[in-house]
């Protein structure tokens, strides 16, 4: 298989293009699906006997296959980004929903109970104590619902959208390897670059789970 450089850099701008409409496809699933998710889980969480429900519902939403999402969405949405995005959201919600569930589960007993003792209403307790606790298991959810959307948005290419799977569709149709392999390279490296970001993130909002350093040697034998 032989790479043609050249046509790599004549097409910088147009690669540039659809990297950037990829990324925003992606990210608009993830911040949709986070923001349905985030009172789905509290719900679920407070009643028990909706979790179940709830979850299964996302599980069976997830067995959909992604080309069939978007076809069922066709006659609402029409061949439009839209179409893209509430495809993708629709898969965020199994991963997201289940991690923010499990995240408010995880957080002590006694860390509510705290709240409480100090007079502090459900809701402030929620938004300065639960969600704070739990924010490193939801953050596992979003790395792992972002890396997911940047790879489904390339199935979109079958309703006229896609990002950087164009390229996969111009590559095969023309048997031309080197829009393919530009492809899968830049859809490697944005999610590595976007989950790193994520990464980055987390450390910065949760200050209290990092390890304290050691202390310092003194240099006295």
């Amino acid at each position: 298989m032989t790479i043609q450089w050249s046509w790599i850099s004549d097409h910088a701008g147009d690669l540039a293009t659809l990297t950037v409409s990829h990324l925003q496809a992606a990210l608009t699933a993830v911040l949709l699906g986070l923001l349905i998710s985030l009172p789905l889980a509290v719900l679920a969480h407070r009643v028990r006997p909706l979790r179940g429900f709830l979850l299964g519902l996302s599980n069976v939403l997830f067995t959909i296959p992604s080309i069939a999402v978007f076809v069922l969405l066709l006659p609402v949405s029409g061949l439009t980004r839209t179409t893209t995005v509430i495809g993708l959201t629709i898969y965020t919600l199994v991963v997201l929903l289940r991690n923010t569930v499990e995240g408010l589960d995880s957080v002590p007993v006694k860390a509510r109970e705290a709240a409480t003792a100090m007079g502090t209403r459900p809701l402030r307790t929620l938004l300065t104590v639960e969600l704070p606790l739990a924010l490193p298991v939801i953050m596992a959810g979003v790395r792992i619902a972002t890396v997911m959307s940047i790879s489904l948005v390339s199935v979109a290419t079958y309703i006229g959208d896609g990002g950087l799977g164009q390229l996969f569709t111009d590559g095969f149709q023309r048997n031309f390897p080197t829009p393919v392999v530009a492809g899968v390279v830049l859809t490697l490296l944005l999610a590595l670059v976007a989950d790193a970001a994520l990464v980055g993130v987390q450390y910065v909002l949760t200050p209290w789970t990092r390890r304290p350093g050691r202390p310092k040697a003194s240099g006295k034998v």
